[in-house]
Protein backbone atom coordinates (compact mmCIF):
# COMPACT_ATOMS: atom_id res chain seq x y z
CA UNK A 1 0.00 0.00 0.00
CA UNK A 2 2.96 2.28 0.55
CA UNK A 3 4.08 4.12 -2.58
CA UNK A 4 0.61 4.72 -4.03
CA UNK A 5 -0.22 8.37 -4.73
CA UNK A 6 -3.16 9.92 -2.88
CA UNK A 7 -6.04 11.89 -4.38
CA UNK A 8 -8.19 13.88 -1.92
CA UNK A 9 -11.76 14.95 -2.70
CA UNK A 10 -12.73 18.14 -0.82
CA UNK A 11 -15.58 20.62 -0.99
CA UNK A 12 -18.39 22.19 0.99
CA UNK A 13 -21.26 19.99 2.24
CA UNK A 14 -23.62 18.26 -0.18
CA UNK A 15 -21.81 18.88 -3.47
CA UNK A 16 -21.68 15.14 -4.23
CA UNK A 17 -18.22 14.17 -2.97
CA UNK A 18 -19.30 10.71 -1.76
CA UNK A 19 -21.24 10.02 -4.98
CA UNK A 20 -18.14 10.94 -6.96
CA UNK A 21 -15.97 8.81 -4.64
CA UNK A 22 -18.25 5.79 -5.20
CA UNK A 23 -18.23 6.41 -8.95
CA UNK A 24 -14.42 6.37 -9.11
CA UNK A 25 -13.96 3.17 -7.11
CA UNK A 26 -16.93 1.43 -8.70
CA UNK A 27 -18.82 0.48 -5.52
CA UNK A 28 -20.96 2.05 -2.81
CA UNK A 29 -18.34 2.33 -0.08
CA UNK A 30 -19.27 5.82 1.11
CA UNK A 31 -22.79 6.50 2.37
CA UNK A 32 -24.74 8.85 0.11
CA UNK A 33 -27.74 10.85 1.36
CA UNK A 34 -29.38 14.16 0.52
CA UNK A 35 -28.78 15.28 4.10
CA UNK A 36 -25.57 17.37 4.31
CA UNK A 37 -22.82 16.29 6.67
CA UNK A 38 -23.23 12.52 6.21
CA UNK A 39 -19.50 11.98 5.60
CA UNK A 40 -17.58 13.03 8.71
CA UNK A 41 -14.29 11.13 8.59
CA UNK A 42 -11.74 10.62 5.86
CA UNK A 43 -12.74 7.55 3.89
CA UNK A 44 -9.94 5.76 2.00
CA UNK A 45 -10.22 3.35 -0.92
CA UNK A 46 -8.04 1.93 -3.65
CA UNK A 47 -8.82 3.09 -7.19
CA UNK A 48 -7.47 2.22 -10.61
CA UNK A 49 -7.66 4.01 -13.94
CA UNK A 50 -5.92 2.97 -17.16
CA UNK A 51 -3.70 0.59 -15.19
CA UNK A 52 -2.55 3.24 -12.70
CA UNK A 53 -3.34 2.64 -9.06
CA UNK A 54 -3.92 5.38 -6.50
CA UNK A 55 -5.64 5.97 -3.17
CA UNK A 56 -8.71 8.21 -3.18
CA UNK A 57 -9.87 9.95 -0.02
CA UNK A 58 -13.44 11.13 0.56
CA UNK A 59 -13.73 13.90 3.17
CA UNK A 60 -16.52 15.54 5.10
CA UNK A 61 -18.11 18.75 3.88
CA UNK A 62 -15.94 21.74 4.79
CA UNK A 63 -17.70 24.75 6.32
CA UNK A 64 -14.91 27.31 6.24
CA UNK A 65 -15.20 29.94 8.98
CA UNK A 66 -17.62 28.01 11.22
CA UNK A 67 -16.82 27.68 14.93
CA UNK A 68 -19.31 24.84 15.52
CA UNK A 69 -17.48 21.90 17.12
CA UNK A 70 -18.36 19.26 14.53
CA UNK A 71 -17.67 21.67 11.63
CA UNK A 72 -14.24 22.38 13.09
CA UNK A 73 -13.46 18.66 13.50
CA UNK A 74 -14.58 17.84 9.93
CA UNK A 75 -12.61 20.78 8.54
CA UNK A 76 -9.49 19.63 10.39
CA UNK A 77 -9.89 16.12 8.94
CA UNK A 78 -10.25 17.51 5.42
CA UNK A 79 -7.16 19.67 5.85
CA UNK A 80 -5.15 16.64 6.98
CA UNK A 81 -6.28 14.88 3.79
CA UNK A 82 -5.15 17.91 1.78
CA UNK A 83 -1.72 17.85 3.44
CA UNK A 84 -1.28 14.14 2.72
CA UNK A 85 -2.59 14.26 -0.86
CA UNK A 86 -0.58 14.37 -4.07
CA UNK A 87 -3.55 15.77 -6.03
CA UNK A 88 -6.61 17.62 -4.71
CA UNK A 89 -10.02 17.48 -6.38
CA UNK A 90 -12.00 20.58 -5.38
CA UNK A 91 -15.65 19.65 -5.94
CA UNK A 92 -18.34 22.31 -6.42
CA UNK A 93 -22.06 22.11 -7.28
CA UNK A 94 -22.89 23.05 -10.87
CA UNK A 95 -26.61 23.33 -10.13
CA UNK A 96 -26.35 25.94 -7.38
CA UNK A 97 -23.50 27.91 -8.92
CA UNK A 98 -20.65 29.65 -7.11
CA UNK A 99 -21.29 29.63 -3.36
CA UNK A 100 -19.61 31.85 -0.72
CA UNK A 101 -18.27 28.69 0.98
CA UNK A 102 -16.67 27.70 -2.35
CA UNK A 103 -14.90 31.05 -2.46
CA UNK A 104 -13.61 30.67 1.11
CA UNK A 105 -12.34 27.15 0.47
CA UNK A 106 -10.74 28.27 -2.79
CA UNK A 107 -8.69 30.81 -0.82
CA UNK A 108 -7.39 28.01 1.40
CA UNK A 109 -6.64 25.60 -1.45
CA UNK A 110 -4.77 28.22 -3.49
CA UNK A 111 -2.10 28.08 -0.77
CA UNK A 112 -1.61 24.31 -1.22
CA UNK A 113 1.71 23.53 -2.87
CA UNK A 114 0.29 20.73 -5.05
CA UNK A 115 -2.04 20.29 -8.03
CA UNK A 116 -5.67 21.30 -7.42
CA UNK A 117 -8.26 20.33 -10.05
CA UNK A 118 -11.55 22.24 -9.96
CA UNK A 119 -14.38 19.76 -10.58
CA UNK A 120 -17.91 21.02 -11.27
CA UNK A 121 -20.31 18.22 -10.33
CA UNK A 122 -24.00 17.76 -11.22
CA UNK A 123 -23.55 18.96 -14.80
CA UNK A 124 -25.98 16.39 -16.19
CA UNK A 125 -26.58 17.81 -19.68
CA UNK A 126 -23.09 17.54 -21.09
CA UNK A 127 -22.00 18.67 -23.60
CA UNK A 128 -24.89 21.14 -24.07
CA UNK A 129 -24.67 22.71 -20.59
CA UNK A 130 -21.92 25.33 -20.36
CA UNK A 131 -23.06 26.89 -17.05
CA UNK A 132 -20.00 25.38 -15.34
CA UNK A 133 -17.84 28.06 -16.99
CA UNK A 134 -18.91 30.58 -14.30
CA UNK A 135 -16.57 28.74 -11.87
CA UNK A 136 -13.61 30.35 -13.64
CA UNK A 137 -14.32 33.19 -11.18
CA UNK A 138 -12.87 31.11 -8.33
CA UNK A 139 -9.40 31.57 -9.76
CA UNK A 140 -8.63 27.84 -9.53
CA UNK A 141 -7.91 27.29 -13.22
CA UNK A 142 -10.15 25.60 -15.81
CA UNK A 143 -13.27 23.95 -14.34
CA UNK A 144 -13.85 20.32 -15.38
CA UNK A 145 -17.54 19.36 -15.65
CA UNK A 146 -18.76 15.93 -14.51
CA UNK A 147 -21.92 14.16 -13.44
CA UNK A 148 -20.99 11.77 -10.64
CA UNK A 149 -24.51 10.36 -10.73
CA UNK A 150 -24.44 9.32 -14.41
CA UNK A 151 -20.67 9.10 -14.84
CA UNK A 152 -20.51 11.71 -17.63
CA UNK A 153 -17.14 13.41 -17.82
CA UNK A 154 -15.56 11.09 -15.23
CA UNK A 155 -13.16 9.50 -17.71
CA UNK A 156 -11.84 12.86 -18.91
CA UNK A 157 -11.35 13.95 -15.31
CA UNK A 158 -9.47 10.79 -14.35
CA UNK A 159 -7.19 11.28 -17.36
CA UNK A 160 -6.38 14.73 -15.92
CA UNK A 161 -5.78 13.16 -12.49
CA UNK A 162 -3.27 10.68 -13.93
CA UNK A 163 -1.40 13.47 -15.72
CA UNK A 164 -1.20 15.36 -12.42
CA UNK A 165 0.02 12.45 -10.31
CA UNK A 166 3.69 12.07 -9.37
CA UNK A 167 5.53 8.97 -10.56
CA UNK A 168 4.14 6.00 -8.69
CA UNK A 169 5.39 2.53 -7.98
CA UNK A 170 1.98 1.29 -9.09
CA UNK A 171 -0.26 -1.18 -7.37
CA UNK A 172 1.01 -2.49 -4.07
CA UNK A 173 0.39 -6.05 -3.05
CA UNK A 174 -2.46 -6.48 -0.61
CA UNK A 175 -2.18 -10.26 -0.26
CA UNK A 176 -0.37 -10.11 3.08
CA UNK A 177 -2.37 -7.22 4.51
CA UNK A 178 -4.23 -8.01 7.74
CA UNK A 179 -7.64 -6.33 7.85
CA UNK A 180 -8.72 -5.49 11.39
CA UNK A 181 -12.33 -4.42 12.04
CA UNK A 182 -12.76 -2.31 15.18
CA UNK A 183 -16.35 -3.00 16.24
CA UNK A 184 -18.63 -2.33 19.18
CA UNK A 185 -21.74 -0.47 20.15
CA UNK A 186 -21.71 3.34 19.86
CA UNK A 187 -19.53 5.55 22.06
CA UNK A 188 -17.26 2.90 23.59
CA UNK A 189 -14.13 4.66 22.30
CA UNK A 190 -13.43 2.93 18.98
CA UNK A 191 -12.14 6.04 17.21
CA UNK A 192 -10.08 7.10 20.24
CA UNK A 193 -8.59 3.60 20.39
CA UNK A 194 -7.59 3.66 16.70
CA UNK A 195 -6.21 7.20 16.99
CA UNK A 196 -4.12 6.22 20.01
CA UNK A 197 -2.87 3.12 18.20
CA UNK A 198 -1.99 4.89 14.96
CA UNK A 199 -0.66 7.99 16.64
CA UNK A 200 -2.60 10.58 14.66
CA UNK A 201 -6.10 12.01 14.64
CA UNK A 202 -7.33 9.86 11.75
CA UNK A 203 -11.00 9.59 12.85
CA UNK A 204 -13.27 12.29 14.24
CA UNK A 205 -13.66 11.87 18.01
CA UNK A 206 -16.65 13.34 19.79
CA UNK A 207 -18.72 12.65 22.88
CA UNK A 208 -21.76 12.50 20.61
CA UNK A 209 -22.67 8.84 20.13
CA UNK A 210 -22.62 7.73 16.52
CA UNK A 211 -20.05 10.24 15.24
CA UNK A 212 -18.44 7.63 12.97
CA UNK A 213 -20.84 6.53 10.23
CA UNK A 214 -18.71 5.26 7.36
CA UNK A 215 -16.08 2.56 7.98
CA UNK A 216 -12.75 4.41 8.01
CA UNK A 217 -9.48 2.74 6.95
CA UNK A 218 -6.25 3.47 8.81
CA UNK A 219 -3.11 1.87 7.41
CA UNK A 220 -0.35 0.80 9.75
CA UNK A 221 2.88 -1.21 9.56
CA UNK A 222 4.03 -3.21 12.57
CA UNK A 223 6.73 -5.89 12.81
CA UNK A 224 7.01 -6.01 8.99
CA UNK A 225 3.25 -6.63 8.69
CA UNK A 226 0.79 -4.35 6.90
CA UNK A 227 -2.41 -3.82 8.88
CA UNK A 228 -5.52 -1.91 7.91
CA UNK A 229 -7.70 -0.85 10.84
CA UNK A 230 -11.32 -0.19 9.91
CA UNK A 231 -13.02 1.99 12.52
CA UNK A 232 -16.69 1.21 12.04
CA UNK A 233 -19.90 2.90 13.02
CA UNK A 234 -21.27 1.49 16.26
CA UNK A 235 -23.74 -1.36 15.79
CA UNK A 236 -27.08 -0.49 17.37
CA UNK A 237 -30.06 -2.70 17.97
CA UNK A 238 -32.27 -2.69 14.87
CA UNK A 239 -35.16 -1.18 16.83
CA UNK A 240 -32.98 1.82 17.65
CA UNK A 241 -31.87 2.49 14.11
CA UNK A 242 -34.02 5.55 13.47
CA UNK A 243 -32.90 6.82 10.09
CA UNK A 244 -31.62 5.53 6.78
CA UNK A 245 -28.07 6.75 7.45
CA UNK A 246 -27.70 4.63 10.60
CA UNK A 247 -29.38 1.70 8.83
CA UNK A 248 -26.84 1.76 6.00
CA UNK A 249 -24.01 2.27 8.51
CA UNK A 250 -25.09 -0.92 10.31
CA UNK A 251 -25.20 -2.84 7.01
CA UNK A 252 -21.78 -1.53 6.13
CA UNK A 253 -20.39 -2.60 9.51
CA UNK A 254 -21.75 -6.10 8.99
CA UNK A 255 -19.90 -6.25 5.68
CA UNK A 256 -16.70 -4.98 7.31
CA UNK A 257 -16.86 -7.84 9.83
CA UNK A 258 -17.18 -10.39 7.04
CA UNK A 259 -14.31 -8.84 5.06
CA UNK A 260 -11.95 -8.67 8.08
CA UNK A 261 -9.35 -11.17 9.21
CA UNK A 262 -9.51 -10.14 12.87
CA UNK A 263 -12.28 -8.29 14.71
CA UNK A 264 -11.41 -6.16 17.71
CA UNK A 265 -14.51 -5.80 19.87
CA UNK A 266 -14.40 -2.78 22.15
CA UNK A 267 -16.64 -2.81 25.22
CA UNK A 268 -17.00 -0.34 28.07
CA UNK A 269 -15.25 -1.88 31.08
CA UNK A 270 -16.73 0.77 33.38
CA UNK A 271 -20.19 -0.72 32.90
CA UNK A 272 -21.13 -3.55 35.24
CA UNK A 273 -21.72 -6.16 32.55
CA UNK A 274 -21.74 -6.68 28.81
CA UNK A 275 -24.79 -5.39 26.99
CA UNK A 276 -26.86 -7.72 24.85
CA UNK A 277 -25.57 -5.83 21.82
CA UNK A 278 -21.96 -6.57 22.83
CA UNK A 279 -22.86 -10.26 22.94
CA UNK A 280 -24.50 -10.12 19.52
CA UNK A 281 -21.50 -8.43 17.93
CA UNK A 282 -19.12 -11.02 19.45
CA UNK A 283 -21.34 -13.85 18.21
CA UNK A 284 -21.55 -12.30 14.73
CA UNK A 285 -17.75 -12.13 14.42
CA UNK A 286 -17.27 -15.64 15.86
CA UNK A 287 -19.93 -17.22 13.64
CA UNK A 288 -18.37 -15.48 10.63
CA UNK A 289 -15.14 -17.35 11.36
CA UNK A 290 -13.15 -14.21 12.13
CA UNK A 291 -10.39 -13.89 14.67
CA UNK A 292 -11.59 -12.06 17.76
CA UNK A 293 -9.91 -9.92 20.42
CA UNK A 294 -11.98 -8.41 23.23
CA UNK A 295 -10.82 -4.98 24.40
CA UNK A 296 -12.20 -3.83 27.75
CA UNK A 297 -11.75 -0.10 27.22
CA UNK A 298 -12.04 2.72 29.78
CA UNK A 299 -10.33 0.52 32.40
CA UNK A 300 -8.96 3.71 33.97
CA UNK A 301 -12.53 4.54 35.09
CA UNK A 302 -13.00 1.24 36.97
CA UNK A 303 -12.66 1.16 40.76
CA UNK A 304 -10.04 -1.55 41.21
CA UNK A 305 -11.08 -2.29 44.82
CA UNK A 306 -14.48 -3.51 43.65
CA UNK A 307 -13.54 -5.26 40.41
CA UNK A 308 -10.29 -6.89 39.29
CA UNK A 309 -9.47 -7.98 35.78
CA UNK A 310 -9.71 -11.65 36.80
CA UNK A 311 -13.22 -11.12 38.20
CA UNK A 312 -14.26 -9.22 35.09
CA UNK A 313 -12.99 -11.98 32.79
CA UNK A 314 -14.72 -14.68 34.83
CA UNK A 315 -18.04 -12.85 34.75
CA UNK A 316 -17.85 -12.25 31.01
CA UNK A 317 -16.83 -15.81 30.16
CA UNK A 318 -19.59 -17.28 32.27
CA UNK A 319 -22.07 -15.32 30.18
CA UNK A 320 -20.43 -16.06 26.80
CA UNK A 321 -18.66 -19.46 27.03
CA UNK A 322 -16.72 -19.19 23.76
CA UNK A 323 -14.90 -16.11 25.13
CA UNK A 324 -12.76 -18.51 27.16
CA UNK A 325 -10.81 -18.94 23.91
CA UNK A 326 -10.65 -15.19 23.20
CA UNK A 327 -7.86 -12.94 24.53
CA UNK A 328 -9.14 -10.09 26.71
CA UNK A 329 -7.05 -6.94 27.13
CA UNK A 330 -7.85 -4.12 29.57
CA UNK A 331 -7.03 -0.76 28.02
CA UNK A 332 -7.60 2.95 28.26
CA UNK A 333 -7.63 4.77 24.94
CA UNK A 334 -7.57 7.98 26.98
CA UNK A 335 -4.28 7.24 28.79
CA UNK A 336 -2.83 4.77 26.28
CA UNK A 337 -2.67 1.97 28.89
CA UNK A 338 -1.91 -1.38 27.16
CA UNK A 339 -3.10 -0.11 23.77
CA UNK A 340 0.14 -1.08 22.01
CA UNK A 341 -0.08 -4.60 23.48
CA UNK A 342 -3.15 -5.11 21.31
CA UNK A 343 -0.97 -5.11 18.17
CA UNK A 344 0.98 -8.20 19.27
CA UNK A 345 -2.27 -9.93 20.21
CA UNK A 346 -3.84 -9.13 16.82
CA UNK A 347 -0.84 -10.58 14.97
CA UNK A 348 -0.90 -13.67 17.19
CA UNK A 349 -4.63 -14.25 16.62
CA UNK A 350 -4.18 -13.84 12.86
CA UNK A 351 -1.39 -16.46 12.95
CA UNK A 352 -3.60 -18.84 14.96
CA UNK A 353 -6.40 -18.43 12.44
CA UNK A 354 -3.98 -19.44 9.65
CA UNK A 355 -2.41 -22.32 11.56
CA UNK A 356 -2.35 -25.80 10.00
CA UNK A 357 -1.96 -29.03 11.99
CA UNK A 358 -0.32 -32.07 10.40
CA UNK A 359 -2.71 -34.97 9.70
CA UNK A 360 -0.74 -37.45 11.82
CA UNK A 361 -0.94 -35.07 14.78
CA UNK A 362 -4.70 -34.64 14.32
CA UNK A 363 -5.18 -38.41 14.39
CA UNK A 364 -2.95 -38.89 17.42
CA UNK A 365 -5.03 -36.40 19.43
CA UNK A 366 -8.32 -37.78 18.06
CA UNK A 367 -7.36 -41.33 19.01
CA UNK A 368 -6.52 -40.28 22.59
CA UNK A 369 -9.83 -38.45 22.95
CA UNK A 370 -11.87 -41.38 21.61
CA UNK A 371 -9.99 -43.85 23.78
CA UNK A 372 -10.65 -41.71 26.86
CA UNK A 373 -14.35 -41.20 26.02
CA UNK A 374 -15.87 -43.20 23.13
CA UNK A 375 -18.90 -41.76 21.33
CA UNK A 376 -22.29 -43.17 22.46
CA UNK A 377 -23.73 -46.16 20.62
CA UNK A 378 -26.34 -45.72 17.90
CA UNK A 379 -29.22 -48.22 18.00
CA UNK A 380 -27.04 -50.74 19.71
CA UNK A 381 -24.14 -50.35 17.26
CA UNK A 382 -20.74 -48.82 17.99
CA UNK A 383 -20.10 -45.36 16.53
CA UNK A 384 -16.54 -45.11 15.29
CA UNK A 385 -14.54 -41.98 14.53
CA UNK A 386 -12.07 -43.41 12.03
CA UNK A 387 -9.68 -40.55 11.30
CA UNK A 388 -9.46 -36.82 10.84
CA UNK A 389 -7.61 -34.15 8.91
CA UNK A 390 -7.51 -30.38 8.76
CA UNK A 391 -9.44 -29.41 5.65
CA UNK A 392 -8.78 -25.67 5.58
CA UNK A 393 -7.59 -22.59 7.45
CA UNK A 394 -8.95 -19.08 8.16
CA UNK A 395 -10.76 -20.36 10.18
CA UNK A 396 -9.34 -23.83 10.90
CA UNK A 397 -11.76 -26.54 9.74
CA UNK A 398 -11.31 -30.21 10.65
CA UNK A 399 -12.98 -33.04 8.76
CA UNK A 400 -13.66 -36.12 10.90
CA UNK A 401 -14.81 -39.36 9.30
CA UNK A 402 -17.27 -41.67 11.07
CA UNK A 403 -19.46 -44.66 10.24
CA UNK A 404 -22.60 -42.93 11.58
CA UNK A 405 -21.88 -39.18 11.32
CA UNK A 406 -25.46 -38.09 11.98
CA UNK A 407 -25.60 -40.15 15.17
CA UNK A 408 -22.84 -38.19 16.93
CA UNK A 409 -24.53 -35.86 19.44
CA UNK A 410 -23.65 -32.18 19.89
CA UNK A 411 -22.17 -32.68 23.36
CA UNK A 412 -19.66 -35.18 21.97
CA UNK A 413 -18.67 -32.78 19.17
CA UNK A 414 -18.07 -30.14 21.87
CA UNK A 415 -15.92 -32.69 23.72
CA UNK A 416 -13.74 -33.22 20.63
CA UNK A 417 -13.64 -29.47 20.01
CA UNK A 418 -12.45 -28.81 23.57
CA UNK A 419 -9.88 -31.59 23.24
CA UNK A 420 -8.47 -30.00 20.12
CA UNK A 421 -8.36 -26.66 21.95
CA UNK A 422 -6.44 -28.23 24.84
CA UNK A 423 -3.89 -29.55 22.36
CA UNK A 424 -3.46 -26.57 20.03
CA UNK A 425 -5.30 -23.67 21.67
CA UNK A 426 -6.19 -21.68 18.50
CA UNK A 427 -6.41 -18.59 20.70
CA UNK A 428 -8.86 -16.00 19.43
CA UNK A 429 -10.14 -18.00 16.47
CA UNK A 430 -13.16 -20.28 16.07
CA UNK A 431 -12.57 -23.81 14.81
CA UNK A 432 -15.05 -25.89 12.86
CA UNK A 433 -15.63 -29.65 13.01
CA UNK A 434 -17.25 -31.32 10.02
CA UNK A 435 -18.33 -34.93 10.52
CA UNK A 436 -18.25 -36.88 7.26
CA UNK A 437 -19.32 -40.36 6.29
CA UNK A 438 -16.68 -43.08 6.29
CA UNK A 439 -16.88 -46.75 5.38
CA UNK A 440 -18.41 -49.01 8.01
CA UNK A 441 -15.94 -51.80 8.78
CA UNK A 442 -18.33 -54.13 10.53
Amino acid sequence: MEGLPVVAVVGRPNVGKSTFFNRVIGSRVAIVDDQPGVTRDRNFAHADWAGQGFRIVDTGGVVEGSDVGMDVAIRDQAMIAVEQADVILFLVDGKTGVHPLDERLAEVLRKADKPVLLVVNKVDNLPRDDGYLEFWSLGMGPPTPVSALSGKGSGDLLDLVLRSLPNSSGLASQEDTIRVAVVGKPNVGKSSFVNRLIGEERAVVSEIAGTTRDPVDSEFRYHSKDLVFVDTAGLRRKTRVKDSIEYYSALRTDRVIYSAHVCVLLVDASEEELHAQDVKIAEKAWEAGRGLVLIANKWDLVEKDTMTSAQWKKKVRERIPFLQWVPIIFTSAHTGQRVRRCLDTILSVNDERSRRIETHEVNEVLEKLVRRQPPPHHRGRAVKLKYGTQASVRPPVFALFANFPKAIPEHYIRYINNGFRDSWSFTGTPIRLRIRSGKDDE
